[in-house]
């Protein structure tokens, strides 16, 4: 197994049990990713013998150990200091039950650094890919708005310049529409954008100078999101004003 190979299945793995939240059998894993048999109960006993799974010989499944717990638990107060942000999120996903989402720029692209998934149905998959195209998506076009006009200017020519196919590259006046609409209007409500039949509603979390941007979103079904729009935006202008004024103390 190569390298990037490895390393995926290892993402995938630690994703699949913070999805179920339980043990796993070795066919659980398998049969969810297709991973062939050898490697997949290699890269298993790799992680037990690291100390990173502990495996249950009686009912022969795999689970996460505390040392997991331990590698991560200092970014959440390195990230989100006194937790402002966290417990916006919090409040949001209780008034909602939809998908809340915190984003970030990073580079080209728009990324997810932190979720609390919903507890209704949804109608399609659930993306498991935390990072967006930061020209082509709604978090992206809403962290762009954030930015000058030059500066969204060169990263859109950035973009075009690394993409392979002309048909896909931006018309950065279309983009700059998009900008200065959310700009005007003070979220964007973006729906079918990256996923036929999801949408997503947000707001840029105020900031201070030279501090990273961020961005509060709700995610749903477009048909709930209309639904709920008025309860999400009132909602998400005071925890995100909440959250900056407090993440600045």
């Amino acid at each position: 197994m190569d390298l990037v190979k490895s390393v995926r299945r290892t993402c995938e793995i630690f994703e699949l049990f913070y999805d179920l939240k339980r043990p796993l059998s070795l066919k659980e894993v398998m049969d969810r990713f297709d991973y062939p048999a050898s490697s997949c109960s290699s890269l298993l006993k790799s992680l037990v013998v690291m100390g990173y799974l502990e495996y249950d010989l009686n009912r022969r499944t795999y689970f996460p150990t505390m040392r997991m717990n331990g590698m991560v638990d200092w970014i959440e107060r390195a990230r989100f200091g006194n937790g402002s942000v966290l417990a916006a999120m919090r409040q949001l996903h209780q008034i909602t039950s939809e998908t809340v989402s915190l984003g970030t720029q990073s580079d080209l692209h728009a990324q997810y650094v932190h979720q609390i998934p919903g507890i209704l149905p949804l109608p399609y998959p659930r993306l498991r890919q935390t990072v967006r195209p930061l020209a082509r998506s709604g978090l992206g076009w809403l962290l762009l708005s954030s930015l000058d006009d030059a500066m969204i200017d060169h990263l859109a020519k950035r973009i075009n310049h690394a993409e392979q196919y002309s048909r896909n590259r931006i018309e950065i006046g279309e983009l700059m529409k998009i900008v200065y609409k959310i700009r005007k209007d003070g979220f964007i409500f973006s729906k079918n954008t990256v996923v036929p039949g999801a949408g997503m509603i947000g707001m840029l979390i105020p900031k201070e100078m030279g501090s990273k941007q961020l961005a509060l979103s709700v995610h749903g079904p477009v048909s709930r999101l209309e639904e709920k729009e008025k309860l999400i935006l009132e909602n998400l202008a005071a925890v995100t004003t909440a959250a900056g004024i407090l993440g600045s103390d």
